[in-house]
């Protein structure tokens, strides 16, 4: 034991040298062997440094989870997984762009907690918010009404179509319980109530850790496994548009292409339920960008993907 900690100390110092020295490539072998021999955080976090600089980032990835795993409290394995996958302006910023650019004449918003998000509309739409328990602590427009019960029970209960003006759902936003079963559930009702052209945002799909992407709240930053309906619509809808922008903290999909006639997600909704449940975090340990269709979070690029406007 004590020999397999010299040698791990030995790999580290070199491995760190050569990455100081600007040669990640040539540092990566050194810091991963002394991630295997040590549990010490700080060397799980420098081959990740290494695997990212070498332009290995799922590795960089899984070698920051396991450092956090070690380590709950090492920020630096926090922000580099951050600044792997997510760049550019916040999802609040973003979503104010795309109210302009659109202009939606009708816009839901599931999960509506403080407001900061449904605030965003323009004063030319109509918008219902849906939350068991919303705490509102934000001023919010006359245009906008809230409705304080679990989006099951709203799509059973209203006829949304009248509430909306007899119009169809624009825009909407799946921010909701971060459970995969019920942004499903969310997403089949939306579309029934759209058009080809509207837009379904979907947040929180691309998670930060295992941690934070677990099924109970086990810390207070949380996305849970609404990773699975993107891999679900991707597999099984693929005449869907699906970009998931690379904004932080935890990703904003847009799919676009609907289609409101659709009924293959109500008439399976027990398999796929249960088929995607049953899918590990670690399918996501390879090529998790291209599996959830990872999108630069660029407004010029982002831009062509709303197609036009409504």
């Amino acid at each position: 034991m004590m020999l397999l900690r010299i040698v791990a100390d030995a790999l580290y110092w070199r491995g760190a040298s050569l990455l100081q020295g600007g040669r990640p490539r040539r540092a990566l072998p050194h810091l991963a062997l002394a991630a295997r021999l040590s549990s010490k955080p700080n060397y799980v976090y420098a081959a990740a440094m290494a695997a990212s600089a070498a332009g290995e980032r799922d590795r960089a990835a899984r070698y920051c989870e396991r450092a956090l795993h070690l380590d709950p409290g090492l920020e630096a394995a926090d922000s580099l997984l951050f600044e792997m996958f997510l760049h550019g302006e916040d999802y609040f910023q973003v979503l104010q762009r795309i109210h302009g650019h659109l202009r939606p004449r009708t816009y839901i918003e599931i999960g509506v907690e403080a407001g900061k998000s449904l605030r965003l509309v323009l004063p030319g739409t109509v918008a219902l918010g849906i939350d068991p328990e919303p705490a509102v602590a934000f001023p919010l427009p006359p245009n906008v009404r809230v409705f304080a019960e679990t989006s099951d029970d709203f799509f059973a209960r209203h006829d949304v179509r009248a509430e909306l003006g007899g119009l169809p759902v624009d825009l909407a936003l799946i921010d909701g319980m971060h459970h995969f079963e019920f942004a499903l559930r969310d997403f089949m009702h939306l579309e029934r109530l759209s058009t080809a052209q509207s837009t379904i945002l979907v947040h929180d799909c691309f998670p930060h850790d295992r941690r934070t992407a677990q099924r109970e709240r086990l810390w207070g930053f949380w996305s849970g496994d609404i990773w699975r309906l993107i891999v679900l619509l991707k597999k099984y809808r693929p005449d869907l548009s699906i970009h998931t922008i690379a904004t932080p903290p935890t990703g904003l999909a847009v799919v676009r292409n609907l289609d409101p006639s659709s009924r293959f997600i109500a008439d399976n909704l027990g398999r796929l339920c249960a088929e995607f449940m049953a899918l590990d975090y670690s399918y996501l340990d390879k090529d998790r960008a291209a599996k959830l269709n990872l999108f630069p979070n660029d407004w010029e690029q982002i831009r062509p993907l709303l197609a036009r406007q409504l």
